[in-house]
C-alpha cells in the first residue's frame, strides 16, 4: 500500500495523480474551478527562487500554488 502524500512533497519534473482535496471552504471551491480535481494528472514544473509558490502542470494550464494551500492537495 502506497503511503499517501501532499502535492508540496511533489519533486520538480515529477508527475502524480491528484486523490483528493482536504482544502475548505473558498479555497476547496479556488482548486476545484481551476481543475484540481480527483483523477487529474498533474506534473510540477518548477519552483521559485526561495522554493515557494512551486508550478504545477494540469489540464493544459501551469498554475503556481503556496506550498501551505499544496498540502491540502493529496496525490
Amino acid at each position: 500500500m502506497k503511503k499517501e502524500k501532499s502535492l508540496s512533497q511533489l519533486p520538480v519534473g515529477e508527475c502524480a495523480v491528484i486523490q483528493r482535496l482536504e482544502a475548505k471552504g473558498n479555497m476547496r471551491r479556488r482548486f476545484l474551478d481551476i481543475g484540481f480535481m480527483p483523477g487529474t494528472e498533474i506534473v510540477c514544473m518548477g519552483k521559485s527562487p526561495f522554493g515557494d509558490p512551486r508550478a504545477y502542470f494540469l489540464r493544459g494550464c501551469v498554475v503556481a500554488v503556496r506550498q501551505k494551500d499544496a498540502e491540502d492537495i493529496i496525490i
